[in-house]
């Protein structure tokens, strides 16, 4: 399997705005080959952010790089600019092969 994760900062009182963008959004997910499950997760808050992480489950890192490269990725990002005023800087991404 294969964990891949972003790591959002997102505006102090933004918070809400950002949940609902995700909420609301089609994330073109639905009956890609080896998605295995999505969170968004909420982390601590700073002076002036908040740590958000996105988080999904695949079945293999090929089927997640396969997405990747496919119209459903490129339909799910093709707004990502448009709430720009509620980030600080550009998400970071890790990607993580499940050993155990």
């Amino acid at each position: 399997m294969y964990i891949a994760m972003n790591e959002f900062k997102i505006v102090l009182g933004r918070e809400l705005e950002f949940e609902n963008i995700w909420r609301n959004r089609d994330s073109h997910l639905d009956n890609i080959e080896g998605f295995l499950k999505f969170n968004l997760l909420k982390g601590s808050s700073k002076e002036d952010y908040t740590v958000y992480v996105s988080h999904s489950l695949w079945a293999s890192k090929a089927d997640f790089i396969n997405w990747t490269k496919s119209e459903s990725f490129r339909l799910a990002h093709k707004d990502a600019g448009k709430n720009s005023q509620n980030y600080i800087g550009h998400p970071v991404f890790e990607g993580y092969e499940v050993v155990l």
